[in-house]
């Protein structure tokens, strides 16, 4: 479909990525095939050369894949998208594709536990090293620039704390050191953040999460703001070979149909739980964006269409009344990724964020007792009386352990 300045978010959901089909499906269809059949071979010599229309390999490029990188990279204002195998193969893949060896990247420090450990680990074997700031503090973005910083990686809201990064104000930063800026937007999505058009130069989200948003899918996506950067990017994930299949691709162009109404669900859902979190007496602090207690609460509102569905709070207690909590709820599922349909909760230190170890989680601020509540489009009472019930029994079990001891 061609680009229509006039349609809105909602619209664009529904439309965007779809072109004509041979015999007028409304939909795109399933190209499951591996490879694809040349008129000639002339035909097929051009394609080799960059010339033409057509398709050569699934890895390389597939019709259903490329309707949904259109549609994501229209709903992100971006020039073109990459569909990957996981948010981690679009993470490798942005990472892989703008350093080098000998070249520097400064990272958000609260990132997806795996992201972290490629930048510190693996990517160290290749010459590339990283230093992990609090990118929401300005200061120390630009303290942590060096001559050979080619890379300002940021996860907004940051995962697991929902600290909120100025995308506008660190891509003036990093463009005035000439290193680029690649922003990880799974948690709010196209509908409530658009990261290009605030300055940045690649965006990408695991489509695992809202895109897809039904929990029956793992992938990746990566958006380019040009056509050189997404050039360089393709060349990149042709060769690592992480790409997203045909049916997967369909499954996410579908629920993206979707994504502008439940993410109005989310968003309300998740003000009025984290409402009630704040004022409930077993909870001893919350962090949601959506709250003006958020230390980047006003950021947040000229950042963000909406303030999301991710909330993150302690409950007294610690790592016993973390466990408790866990272990009671009911209608929430005990489960990582978020996103989905479904109420779900995780104990980052101990999943999630595991792997980067208790010194990292510390000056990520990811504490012990921490827990991340990915908020449902399940009716909103429905969801408070689960945690109500969840929360009494910590209560009781504090007040035990109080007792024996």
């Amino acid at each position: 479909m061609e680009n229509n300045k006039l349609t809105d978010f909602e619209t664009q959901c529904v439309h965007s990525g779809i072109d004509e089909y041979e015999y007028g499906s409304v939909v795109p269809p399933i190209y499951q095939t591996s490879t694809f059949k040349f008129k000639s071979a002339d035909h097929g010599a051009d394609l080799f050369e960059g010339k033409g229309k057509g398709y050569i390999y699934t890895r390389m490029l597939n019709p259903t894949v490329e309707a949904l990188e259109n549609c994501i990279a229209e709903l992100e204002g971006g020039y073109k998208g990459l569909g990957c195998g996981s948010g981690m193969a679009a993470v490798h893949t942005v990472i892989g594709s703008l350093t080098k060896a000998g070249d520097h990247v400064v990272a958000s420090n609260a990132v997806y536990g795996p992201t972290l450990t490629l930048l510190s680990t693996i990517m160290s074997k290749y010459g590339v090293t990283a230093d992990f700031v609090d990118t929401s503090d300005l200061e120390l973005v630009k303290k942590a620039m060096k001559p050979n910083t080619t890379l300002v990686y940021l996860e907004t809201p940051g995962n697991p704390t929902l600290a909120i990064a100025d995308i506008s104000e660190i891509s003036k930063i990093a463009h005035e050191h000439n290193a680029l800026v690649a922003v990880d937007n799974t948690f709010m999505s196209p509908a409530l953040q658009n990261p290009l058009k605030l300055g940045a130069d690649v965006v990408l989200h695991s489509l695992t999460k809202f895109l897809n948003g039904h929990a029956d899918v793992v992938g990746g996506i990566v958006v380019a703001k040009d056509e050189a950067s997404y050039k360089e990017l393709r060349r990149h994930l042709n060769h690592y070979g992480g790409v997203i299949d045909p049916f997967n691709s369909f499954l996410v162009h579908r629920g993206i149909k979707t994504l502008a109404l439940r993410m109005e669900r989310h968003c309300y859902n998740a003000q009025i739980i984290a409402e009630y979190l704040e004022k409930h007496p077993m909870v001893e602090s919350i962090v949601y964006p959506g709250l003006k207690s958020h230390p980047q609460y006003e950021l947040g509102q000229k950042q963000h269409k909406g303030p999301g569905g991710m909330i993150t709070f302690e409950v007294k207690g610690g790592l016993e009344g973390g466990r408790v909590l866990m272990d009671s709820v009911k209608l929430a599922q005990l489960a990582v990724s978020l996103g989905g349909v479904e109420s779900l909760i995780e104990h980052p230190a101990s999943m999630t964020h595991f792997s980067m170890g208790p010194a990292a989680r510390k000056a990520a601020g990811i504490s012990e007792g921490l827990v991340r509540f990915s908020v449902g489009i399940e009716n909103v009472n429905d969801i408070i009386a689960d945690l109500e019930q969840a929360l009494e029994k910590v209560s009781k079990a504090i007040s035990v352990n109080q007792v024996t001891k």
